[in-house]
């Protein structure tokens, strides 16, 4: 992932969210190393960048449904409408229990 460094200056706020939604094109690994930071459900979205061998978003779709990080879920190529949905109906499901994540 390309400026990786960039992510880490956000680690902080990344890991009190109660929900992430990662938005990434090309090879679409954002996903993988943020559900690797956080203990809190995220959403990947895959854009269809339309430069290098990302074939419309199918190559960010394909490798975001094939992560082996627990806690990702992946929505269709270009719905942030779906992901935002989604994100809403986590967001309202009541206070976050962080001692419940202590494992």
């Amino acid at each position: 992932m390309a400026g990786i460094h960039r992510l880490f200056a956000h680690a902080q706020e990344l890991s009190s969210a109660r929900v992430v939604i990662a938005i990434a094109g090309m090879e679409g690994t954002l996903a993988s190393v943020i559900g690797g930071l956080v203990s809190c459900p995220v959403i990947a979205v895959p854009t269809s960048a339309r430069y290098g061998a990302s074939f419309e978003g199918l190559t960010a779709l394909l490798a975001m449904l094939n992560l082996c990080v627990s806690g990702v879920s992946v929505v269709n190529i270009d719905n942030g409408f779906g992901a935002a949905y989604q994100a809403s109906l986590i967001n309202h499901l009541g206070p976050r229990d962080d001692a419940a994540l202590d494992v």
